[in-house]
C-alpha cells in the first residue's frame, strides 16, 4: 500500500473541501428562464437565446449539478423550452422547478404543468405581491398544494413592505425577494429574522441587478449615468481584494446564510460556464463582503429598482 507525506494529506484535503465547498454553493442556484422567453436585461446586448442555445445552456447547468429552475407563465415560451428539456431527459422528480402566476392560478398552474411536461411543480409563487393580501386567491394557492399539484407555495415580492408582510403570513413557504450588492434594503428590516421564525425559505434574485453591475462605464445608458459613481466605489473596494464584479455579486449572495437559494440567469453557455468556474475559487470572500454591506447601505431607489429605470 502507498504511503502519504503529511504534504500530500494536506494538499488532498484542501482539494476535498474546495470541491465540497463548491457542491454547497452550487445547490444554492436555481437558473432562471426569463432570457429564454423575453429580451431580458439592460447588459443583454444579443437579445434572446436560440430554442438551440437555450437547452444547451440547461443541459450544462443539469450536468454540472444545478437541479432548480425558475420560471414564470409570463416568460413566453419559456416554460415550453424548459418542458422540453424535462422531456427529452426524462427529469420528472430529478429537477425541481418553481413556476410563477397571477390572477386565475388555477387554470394559469395547470398550463404551466402541461408546458413544463410535469404532474406537479416544486413551487408557485404569486408573480404579483399584492395578490398576497387577496384572501381568496391565497386560499386557491392552498388548495392547489393540498391537491398535490404544488409542493411548496409563496410570493415573489418587490418592495420591502411586501417581503415583511410574506414573511409573517401563514401557509407560505416560498419568498422570493430581490438583494445584491447595491439593493440591501431588507436588511434595514427585521425580515430576514421573521422569515426564519416562520420557517419560510428565501430566494434572492437580481444578484447582478439585470447586468448593471457588471456593464462597462462606457456602456451605461445616459439615464443610468449617476449608478457610475456606486460602480466606481465598487471597483475600488472589490480591487483591494482582487476579486472582479461578477465574482463579488455572486459570493455576496451564496455567502449570505439568510439566503437559501440565488436565483440568477444567461444568456449564454459562456456565461453559465464562467459562473460555475467562478465557483470552483478558492477564496476567502468574508472582509470583502463586510465591507461591501457597510458602504452600499443607502442606494437610490431610482438605482436599485429596474422597474423606475426609464427605457
Amino acid at each position: 500500500m502507498l504511503k502519504c507525506s503529511n504534504r500530500e494529506h494536506k494538499i488532498v484535503y484542501k482539494i476535498i473541501s474546495i470541491l465540497s465547498i463548491m457542491e454547497s454553493l452550487v445547490k444554492k442556484l436555481v437558473l432562471g428562464t426569463v432570457q429564454f422567453g423575453l429580451e431580458y436585461g439592460i447588459n443583454n446586448k444579443s437579445g434572446k437565446p436560440s430554442r438551440d442555445e437555450s437547452l444547451k445552456i440547461l443541459d450544462f447547468a443539469y450536468k454540472n449539478g444545478i437541479k432548480n429552475f425558475d420560471t414564470a407563465n409570463a416568460y413566453g415560451p419559456a416554460e415550453e423550452v424548459l418542458g422540453e428539456f424535462c422531456k427529452k431527459y426524462n427529469l420528472y422528480g430529478k429537477i425541481k422547478i418553481i413556476t410563477k402566476v397571477n390572477h386565475d392560478i388555477v387554470a394559469q398552474l395547470n398550463e404551466s404543468l402541461s408546458r413544463l411536461k410535469m404532474q406537479y411543480v416544486d413551487g408557485c409563487l404569486l408573480h404579483e405581491p399584492k395578490d398576497a393580501r387577496n384572501e381568496k386567491i391565497i386560499d386557491s394557492l392552498k388548495k392547489l398544494k393540498d391537491s398535490g399539484l404544488v409542493k411548496n407555495v409563496g410570493v415573489s415580492v418587490y418592495e420591502p413592505e411586501d417581503a415583511v408582510y410574506a414573511a409573517k403570513m401563514e401557509g407560505i413557504d416560498y419568498v422570493q425577494i430581490p438583494y445584491n450588492i447595491f439593493d440591501q434594503r431588507l436588511n434595514k428590516t427585521n425580515f430576514f429574522e421573521l422569515a426564519r421564525k416562520h420557517g419560510k425559505k428565501i430566494f434572492a434574485r437580481s444578484a447582478f441587478l439585470q447586468g448593471l453591475l457588471i456593464m462597462n462605464e462606457e456602456k451605461i445608458p445616459k439615464h443610468l449615468k449617476k449608478a457610475k459613481f456606486y460602480l466606481a466605489k465598487l471597483d475600488k473596494i472589490i480591487a483591494k481584494y482582487g476579486f472582479s464584479r461578477k465574482q463579488s455579486a455572486l459570493r455576496f449572495l451564496l455567502e449570505n446564510k439568510n439566503i437559501d437559494y440565488v436565483v440568477f440567469g444567461v444568456d449564454n453557455k459562456g456565461q453559465l460556464k464562467e459562473i460555475i468556474d467562478i465557483l470552483k475559487q478558492d477564496i476567502d470572500f468574508s472582509q470583502c463582503k463586510k465591507e461591501l454591506e457597510n458602504e452600499f447601505k443607502e442606494v437610490p431607489k431610482y438605482i436599485i429598482s429596474p422597474n423606475l429605470w426609464k427605457k
